[in-house]
């Protein structure tokens, strides 16, 4: 495998799609079109929560294009992946959202599409005049036998015939072996994924036999190996292989980062990993809220290094340190906070002052 790039997170490529370069900047936006899925995938890890019929721009749910543009914007996106469920079922969406992306950002921001189905030629060529670049077939398990006689054989060549880069892909469990035969063959890219557990398949993947690779991780035992085992210097095509480890370690932190440099306060520490550190001082009304705001202005501290919200007061945390002693008495609760900059955010770690 030496003709083959590696990385430290167990990740390796004989060929990057523009998609994925872009994946590894942290600068592709995930629009998540609907939850809805034809599909029954026992490795499928979209949580039960996202099953239904919501889009979402990263990880906020979006009712507009405005809101979906905005979101690009927070995060300097220099690309857009869409993904589902099976947001093929809903192609008018889909077109629509391929059309205003290029219009706002122009023809430069690359846009690749996720689906499990096999589309005809003529909504691929739909998909190609409103603009899309690249484009990655996930055929189910059940057909990896056969698919050089499955529609999706012709689905590549119809999307490889309308210029879209074209590539299937897939999770890295028994039978791969045959989905990169016939990627090689058919001249598309293959991208492999190791195998994770998560939340929504942790009972399937336990009654099929799988196990965790140990207790800080989510992959599955094996799953790399198999897919490392695959291929030798002279048979490997247009592989690449996308670790657990790789996802969390470099593609999440790189869009928290681009994500936190464009939208954090004056006093928001941003950390290595792209989360937001703050002070939280939750007050028991609004008016306490007012009467903090104005306690801490006039101890010097400027109103950027503050914000108020309707039953509390954010500062840097250092600051807040310093004052914990004045206020503990008339609030109802001191904290650091860490949280992913998004709006809402996921919570990491909340830490009593």
């Amino acid at each position: 495998m030496s003709n083959l790039n590696q990385t430290e997170s167990g990740s390796f490529h004989t060929y990057l799609s523009e998609g994925c370069k872009l994946c590894q900047q942290g600068a592709k936006m995930v629009l998540f079109i609907t939850g809805i899925c034809p599909r029954d995938c026992f490795y499928c890890p979209v949580s039960v929560e996202r099953r239904k019929d919501t889009t979402y721009a990263n990880e906020r749910p979006v009712s507009c294009d405005q809101e979906v543009l905005e979101e690009a914007r927070l995060m300097d996106a220099l690309g857009t992946g869409i993904t589902g469920g099976e947001p093929l079922l809903m192609l008018e969406k889909v077109l629509h959202y391929i059309r205003i992306l290029k219009s706002e950002f122009g023809k430069g921001h690359h846009i690749h599409l996720y689906t499990s189905l096999a589309p005809d030629e003529d909504t691929v060529s739909r998909l190609a005049e409103a603009g899309l670049d690249e484009i990655r077939f996930h055929p189910p398990a059940d057909m990896w036998n056969a698919l050089e006689t499955s529609p999706y054989a012709e689905s590549i060549r119809f999307a490889k015939e309308c210029n879209i880069t074209t590539g299937i892909e897939v999770p890295v469990i028994e039978g791969i072996e045959k989905v990169a035969v016939f990627a090689r063959d058919i001249e598309c890219f293959l991208n492999m994924n190791e195998l994770e557990f998560s939340d929504s398949n942790a009972k399937g993947l336990k009654l099929k036999g799988f196990v965790l690779e140990g207790d800080i991780s989510n992959a599955v035992a094996g799953s790399m190996e198999l897919a490392r085992s695959m291929f030798s210097e002279n048979s490997a095509g247009k592989v690449h292989f996308c670790s657990s480890t790789y996802k969390d370690a470099v593609q999440l932190r790189e869009r928290l980062l681009r994500v936190a440099c464009n939208t954090a306060r004056a006093f928001d520490d941003i950390t290595e990993e792209g989360t937001l550190v703050y002070g939280e001082i939750v007050c028991k009304d609004e008016t306490a809220a007012q009467g903090v705001t104005e306690l801490l202005i006039g101890r010097g501290i400027s109103q950027e290094m503050l914000e108020t919200k309707d039953h509390s007061v954010e500062t840097a945390w250092w600051i807040l340190e310093d004052v914990a002693e004045l206020l503990r008495d008339n609030t109802k609760d001191l904290s650091i906070i860490e949280r992913y900059p998004f709006e809402n955010g996921f919570v990491v770690e909340k830490i009593p002052v």
